[in-house]
């Protein structure tokens, strides 16, 4: 049995799927691409504009555009650039649908704008390619010195792809209101009766859903259920959900350890816990998870998705999560692990310490 349980385990080790294996592949030449700019940023003004030209005059790709970015005067007022922007399909979020109008995704920005991208599709996205021009850039693994070459690569089908794993997260809301009942003469009347009704939303999420104390000086105490089962109460300020992608951002922050993407798995890490052992957890990608304001809590909560859509959580509503069926198809600069490595050493630093100097055979008698 001790042979069989070998090569059970050897056969098992040899379908894993090399991160690097995973390839950008078109079924048929793209012809439309989104580009999404940061806002308010004149130092995108002009790779924006250069961009845009490449990929309408020289790609002849339709370019699909938000319109609040052609809204910028320095947009807007350039003549010379107006011609380029009559060719350009717009959209509005949360107003317009466009997820089977693109076919990739051109980020310019910090990792905000791949953030940004995730949550304008809430099922299946296109490939995306992040250029960095941010702050941080942990996302953004592309230079814009070289972008026509790299386009060109990518068009042509040549280069790596990450699916970075979402959250898919549905939040109940209990409404509570007054029963009210009308007489014979059409007076409103209420009994002090309240009845309940259930309001739901949902949300795909990239980094993750952070659930907090909010302004309150109270301690935050909400119960997180996996799978049905209550498996702790968090008190504290509060409690981060997060995917392998998230697990460099807020988490890594509150002591949490830093996941590869391609990792299918959700980390749950505590927020200045009020205790002494209550360590960050990896849990597998396949649960469910529930967080709800424990029965005894003082106070409310707050939760936000990617750090937007922040809202109040009250007595009696539910955050259920889950893995998303939609991932996001980050496009690589070299491959996953190279990739991931890099921006570990660039951005964050990570073992950063000077060098040990050598110990000569003459310093061993010292």
């Amino acid at each position: 049995s001790l042979g069989l349980c070998s090569l059970m385990f050897v056969c098992l080790f040899r379908h894993i799927q090399d991160p690097a294996s995973q390839r950008l592949t078109w079924n048929k030449p793209p012809t439309s691409v989104l580009v999404i700019k940061k806002i308010r940023d004149a130092s995108l003004l002009q790779p924006f504009k250069e961009l845009c030209v490449f990929l309408t005059e020289v790609k002849n790709l339709l370019v699909y555009v938000e319109k609040k970015v052609l809204e910028d005067p320095a947009i807007s007022g350039d003549e010379n650039f107006g011609a380029i922007t009559k060719k350009f399909c717009t959209f509005r979020e949360d107003l317009d649908d466009i997820s089977n109008r693109v076919d990739f995704i051109i980020c310019l920005g910090g990792d905000g704008t791949l953030l940004y991208a995730s949550s304008l599709f809430q099922e299946s996205v296109p490939p995306v390619m992040a250029f960095h021009l941010g702050s941080l850039g942990f996302l953004t693994p592309f230079k814009f010195d070289t972008y026509q070459s790299q386009l060109t690569q990518i068009i042509e089908g040549n280069a790596a792809i990450v699916l970075r794993s979402r959250l898919r997260v549905r939040v109940l809301k209990e409404n509570w209101e007054k029963k009210a009942r009308v007489d014979e003469k059409g007076i409103i009347l209420t009994n002090g009766d309240v009845e309940s009704s259930r309001k739901a939303m949902e949300y795909q999420v990239l980094n993750e859903v952070v659930v907090d104390r909010g302004p309150s000086s109270y301690l935050s105490n909400v119960d997180l259920f996996l799978d049905g089962h209550l498996i702790t109460t968090v008190q504290g300020d509060g409690v981060i959900v997060s995917t392998p992608t998230g697990s460099t951002a807020y988490a890594v922050a509150a002591g949490a350890s830093m996941i590869h993407p391609n990792v299918p798995a959700i980390m749950i890490t505590p927020i200045c816990p009020h205790s002494l052992s209550f360590r960050p957890i990896v849990v597998p990608a396949g649960v469910e998870l529930k967080i709800m304001l424990s029965r005894d809590a003082r106070n409310t909560a707050w939760v936000s998705f990617d750090g937007r859509k922040r809202q109040e959580i009250c007595h009696g509503d539910s955050i259920t999560i889950t893995t998303s069926c939609f991932p996001v198809p980050s496009i690589c600069f070299r491959d996953p692990v190279n990739d991931w490595f890099e921006s570990l050493a660039q951005c964050l630093h990570w073992n950063v310490r000077k060098k040990q100097n050598y110990l000569s055979s003459e310093d061993e008698d010292f």
